[in-house]
This record gives structure tokens, C-alpha cells and sequence, in this order.
């Protein structure tokens, strides 16, 4: 097997969504005391293998059960015929194996609460798409994203950091959630003509294409109001992050002047570099302010 098409399958263009949260989990950990950086690396691994894990998993669970067959995004391994379903559950095991590995050292040297957290992230990241009854079917798939890719990673990183939960954390958290999840939103509205062929009842297919779209919007407003709350309520330097707020103009617009299938892929690429350039300035703006 091409080691390039597992580079693929991994999809190395979401990686932002794991980085984001655990770089604003360590700013906000600045100034509540020394950080332990060793501990913030884990908890970038333990993100990091979980998002790849997901993506494998995803890809092994949609593609046994037909979902990925007829696709306008990235190319999926198990539904193109480039891996076998066998080969992609394997890699989608190692992964979460990496993560369980990193996360049980941190609960050793924290909490061992965190163990409970671990097992649920892993689990929420297999039933995604897995299992008798995907809850990413029903409609639960923000839901997920929000929790484990935003609040979880966050306040979890900056609890390892320096053994505190802070308020902040949880507002960051919540922005890095909005992000996230209108990454999942675009990829969800995209798909509705073969979700819905599937039976895959995403947010997306069941409120439709014209409501999808607001969502969207709503998202990406929501993040640059939850940094403007931390920025009155804790560190005015995190308004930074609204320095980005031009980066959100085209994506919004194309989302909501009817962009459809090969366009909303540049929109998914758009919104990732809001993203990143939404975390990169928040981040120097909580570690500036603290």
C-alpha cells in the first residue's frame, strides 16, 4: 500500500481542529500558574491521534455500509477500493491505541478521572459512524464535535497544564467548538443529496439546505461573540482574534450565495484557515494578556 494514500485517508487538512483546542487550552493556562509542558504535548497527542482516528473510522464505518460510494470531496479509501475495510479499522484502532497510551500517562501524573474522559472521547469517536446505531446518523454529529473537539480538549488541556479549570478555558472552548463544528456543517451541507440517499440523517438533512446554510453563519458569528466575551471578561488581548474576522467574509458568502458541491470544498479549505488563523491569534493574545 502507497504510504501517500494512508497520508491521504488521514486527512491531514482537519489536524487544525485538534490543534486549535489544546493551543488555546495552554494560553489559557498562562498565569494560573507554572505550565507543565511536557504534559501539554501529551495532550496534543492524545488530540491529534484522536482526530486521525476518527477520520480512519469514519472512513471504514461509511464505506462498509455504502455512504462513501458516490462522493464530491476527498477521496475515501475503504469506498475507492485504495484500502481494505479490514486494513482501515486496524489504523483507526492504532490511532485511538496512541491516544488511550498518551492519556492514561496523564491521568497518572494528574487524575485519574481522565481515564473516564478518554474512554468516552474514544468511544464517542467509534460511534460517530460505527456501531449499530451511528449517532453522526441520527443528527448527533455537532454535538460530538462541540464537546470532545472543543470544551473537552480545551479545558482538558488547560487542566493538565496546571490542574485548574478556568471559566476562560470553558469560553475557548466553546469558540473552539463553533469552529470546529462549521467545519462538520460544510462538509454535512455538501452531502445532503447522498446522505440523504444513504439514510444518513445529518443536522444538515434534516433541516435542510436553506437552514444549513444560516447554521453555518451562526457558527462562525458565535465564535468571534465567544471572543469577545473572554476579551471583556477575562483577557482584552484575546480580541486579537478578531483580526480574523475578514477571513470569515468569503467563506459566509459563498455558503450563503448557494455555493454546492465542488465549491463548498474550497469553503471546508477556507474555513480551516479561519481556523487556524482564529486560534493562532487568540492564542498569542491569551498567553500576551496573562
Amino acid at each position: 500500500m502507497n504510504g501517500n494514500r494512508w497520508i491521504s485517508g488521514a486527512r491531514l487538512r482537519t489536524l487544525p481542529a485538534a490543534v486549535v483546542p489544546v493551543a488555546l487550552g495552554v494560553a489559557c493556562a498562562a498565569g494560573n500558574g507554572p505550565i507543565i509542558w511536557w504534559r501539554a504535548v501529551l495532550a496534543l497527542i492524545v488530540s491529534l491521534a484522536l482526530q486521525v482516528g476518527v477520520n480512519y473510522a469514519n472512513d471504514y464505518s461509511d464505506g462498509v455500509r455504502g455512504t462513501d460510494d458516490v462522493r464530491v470531496g476527498p477521496v475515501r479509501l475503504v469506498a475507492s477500493g485504495l484500502a481494505t475495510p479490514s486494513a482501515v479499522k486496524r489504523a483507526a484502532m492504532v490511532a485511538f491505541g496512541v491516544a488511550a497510551l498518551a492519556g492514561l500517562v496523564l491521568a497518572a501524573t494528574t487524575s485519574w478521572w481522565l481515564i473516564l474522559v478518554g474512554v468516552a472521547s474514544i468511544l464517542a469517536a467509534w460511534g460517530y459512524t460505527g456501531g449499530p446505531r451511528p449517532y453522526g446518523y441520527l443528527g448527533l454529529g455537532e454535538l460530538f464535535v462541540f464537546t470532545f473537539f472543543g470544551l473537552v480538549a480545551t479545558v482538558g488541556t488547560t487542566y493538565v497544564a496546571v490542574e485548574v479549570v478556568t471559566a476562560l478555558s470553558v469560553v475557548m472552548g466553546c469558540a473552539a467548538g463553533t469552529l470546529a463544528c462549521a467545519l462538520l456543517v460544510v462538509n454535512n451541507l455538501r452531502d445532503i443529496p447522498t446522505d440523504t440517499s444513504a439514510g444518513k440523517h445529518t443536522v444538515a438533512v434534516r433541516i435542510g439546505d436553506r437552514a444549513t446554510r444560516w447554521f453555518y453563519g451562526g457558527l462562525v458569528v458565535a465564535t468571534f461573540g465567544l471572543v469577545v466575551v473572554g476579551a471583556l471578561g477575562w483577557r482584552p488581548a484575546v480580541a486579537l482574534a478578531l483580526l480574523a474576522i475578514p477571513a470569515a467574509i468569503p467563506p459566509i458568502r459563498k455558503v450563503g450565495g448557494g455555493a454546492v458541491g465542488p465549491a463548498l470544498v474550497e469553503v471546508l479549505g477556507e474555513t480551516g484557515r479561519l481556523q487556524l488563523a482564529v486560534g493562532l491569534l487568540a492564542t498569542v493574545g491569551l498567553a500576551v494578556g496573562a
